[in-house]
């Protein structure tokens, strides 16, 4: 850092930003050197600025991020590391522990106070005598306030699944009070309902499910695309756990005998995390689903999709053409929006203005404009593209193309000089084709305006401590079109305590990508049939999907059996 450069201050910074005007900078401190408080809090007990503004212009100047502590989950590790005693002596508050790199996430709100600093580093060398994983801190910035209602919300509280349960076992539920938003933590269903979300994210979930049954409640997760138990509670606490999901997603408490939807804002393990939560009524109850939306798992780029080199160059030269539509299919859960966040995120700079129509926006991306469609604000896709159109844009994302009337303003924008990105359920890239037709799309008018369409899966990875290998029999050998000679080794399911005995962990994409050129346009616009633009994308090295599923499988990474049950391989059995 350059010496002679001078520190920014506050108040400058709040004048620069225009939060504050010269004449209230000047009133302020006047007002301190009276009472001899720092500015911060002047200005803040004058009104001048909320806290919210100041604490972001207090973290912009000391350089450290800001963290928000009325939405956080606490974290059992994160607190046994740091005693209540040193929180308080130090206006602290650890937020969270990870594990594997050892760092732990500390809001305070002075992180450049070399006095905490040492204090804290010195404390944390003793937490760890085995010395296998420095622990090492990771700042951010909070009010104070904040600070210390976190360290009294959260300490000398059970955290743990099994002890709350426990607990709630052992003493009656206050149900009434769940329905207060700003609840104590101290309830014990407010701190169960915390832990199975952050349970749940610990864990890649991309779903949780509140099963009612007759006589008790299931909770699932859906881990890598497959539902698997992971609790059954007694049916007692299913009103109690029910009537805190609805507060916290903001959901008519009182209604039971309709759908509702809402959404639920925390942060976990020091990221903030958005929950979609929907409940249904049925026989046994209302069933509750929350989809976990976590960015830092959803939103990769381009170069990270696992494409191969030449799917990749591929897939990029489409996106240098300036305008036309590139769709994304497959079923839902297939990751068609998270492959189309990579794409807007690969084009996303200063000079181009992108803007989205989404139900809902899932994800916040920078410089980008995201709307959310929903009956509150009365907008469908196709009349959200009119508006759009007004806004100026070079690149529009539809979240999906639902009927005719969204599909043919799609290809008016296409068609006025705009990159248009939209997702469609169908099974296969060139069956794609006909479905547009069948929405009502002239042919020649859609031909001449298409990038391309991508098909997509997604295939569970093997997991790479227990994958088993052997040797492929009669029927694998004709599903992979290898003969008896080739030594080809493949790659079963074990399991081990790494994927919780499932074999599997994580997932990947697996995907054709088809790029319209003029002779493809002009098959589309005298509607050839699906055998003969099947064809005729063949010999223009078209890969089908299931050619690149048995590609991941040659290479290790997944398991035949698990492209088998995503893609249909029935047809290389009957060559």
């Amino acid at each position: 850092m350059n010496p002679t450069v001078k520190p920014k201050r506050i108040g400058d910074v709040l004048i620069e930003k225009g939060y504050i005007s010269a004449d209230q900078l000047t009133i302020a401190l006047y007002q301190q050197k009276k009472i001899g408080k720092p500015l911060g809090e002047v200005l803040l007990d004058m009104g001048f600025v909320n806290a919210e503004v100041m604490l972001e212009i207090m973290a912009e100047i000391a350089g450290y991020q800001s963290i928000d502590l009325t939405v956080i989950v606490a974290n059992a590790m994160a607190l046994s590391l740091i005693p209540k005693h040193f929180a308080l002596k130090h206006t602290l508050f650890p937020v969270s522990f990870d594990n594997e790199t050892g760092e732990v996430i500390v809001a305070t709100v002075s992180p450049e106070d070399i006095v905490v600093r040492d204090a804290l580093a010195i404390l944390l060398a003793e937490a760890n005598p085995a010395k296998k994983k420095p622990l090492r801190p990771v700042w951010r910035i909070a009010p104070r306030a904040e600070v210390l209602t976190a360290i009294d919300h959260f300490y000398n509280c059970e955290l743990s699944l099994e002890g709350i349960l426990a607990e709630m076992e052992d003493g009656k539920l206050d149900i009434t009070a769940l329905t207060q938003a700003g609840i104590s933590y101290s309830h014990p269903i407010v701190r169960l309902v915390d832990a199975i979300m952050a349970d749940a994210v610990s864990r890649g979930a991309s779903d949780i499910h509140f099963e009612p049954e007759d006589q008790f409640l299931r909770i699932r997760y859906r881990i890598d695309g497959v539902m698997r138990s992971v609790r059954s509670l007694a049916k007692s606490h299913w009103t109690a756990i029910l009537v805190r999901l609805k507060v916290v997603a903001k959901m008519n408490i009182s209604e039971s005998r309709a759908p509702q939807d809402g959404r639920i804002s925390l942060s976990l393990f020091g990221r903030h995390i958005n929950f979609r939560a929907a409940v249904q009524p049925t026989i046994h109850g209302e069933n509750f689903v929350l989809q976990i939306l976590d960015r830092k798992l959803n939103v990769v780029a381009l170069d990270k999709l696992g494409l191969t080199e030449e799917q990749l160059s591929l897939l990029k030269r489409m996106l240098e053409k300036p305008e036309g539509i590139l769709l994304v299919t497959g079923p839902t859960g297939s990751g068609k929006t998270t492959t189309l966040y990579s794409v807007l995120g690969h084009l996303n700079n200063e000079g181009v203005n992108i803007m989205t129509l989404e139900d809902p926006v899932e994800y916040p991306l920078p410089l980008i404009r995201q709307t959310s469609l929903s009956e509150a604000v009365k907008l469908n896709f196709s009349e959200g593209i009119r508006s759009l159109m007004r806004q100026d844009p070079d690149i529009i994302f539809i979240g999906e193309i639902r009927d005719q009337d969204t599909a043919e303003m799609a290809i008016r924008a296409a068609m006025t000089g705009h990159q248009v990105f939209s997702t469609l359920h169908t099974n296969s890239a060139i069956r794609s084709i006909p479905r547009l037709l069948d929405l009502g799309i002239r042919a020649n008018l859609f031909a001449g305006n298409m990038i391309g369409i991508i098909a997509q899966r997604l295939v569970r990875k093997l997991c790479p401590h227990c994958k088993v290998r052997y040797r492929p029999g009669t029927v694998e050998r004709k599903l992979m079109g290898i003969n008896k000679e080739d030594p080809l080794v493949l790659y079963r399911a074990g399991g081990c305590p790494a994927c919780e005995g499932q074999g599997y962990k994580g997932r990947m994409a697996i995907m054709e990508i088809l790029r319209f050129d003029g002779s493809l346009d002009e098959l589309v616009a005298r509607q050839a049939g699906l055998k003969e633009l099947e064809d005729y994308a063949l010999t223009r090295d078209f890969v089908p999907i299931a050619k690149d599923g048995i590609r991941r499988v040659r290479e290790g990474l997944t398991s035949l059996s698990e492209v088998r049950r995503v893609v249909d391989l029935s047809e290389r059995l009957a060559d």
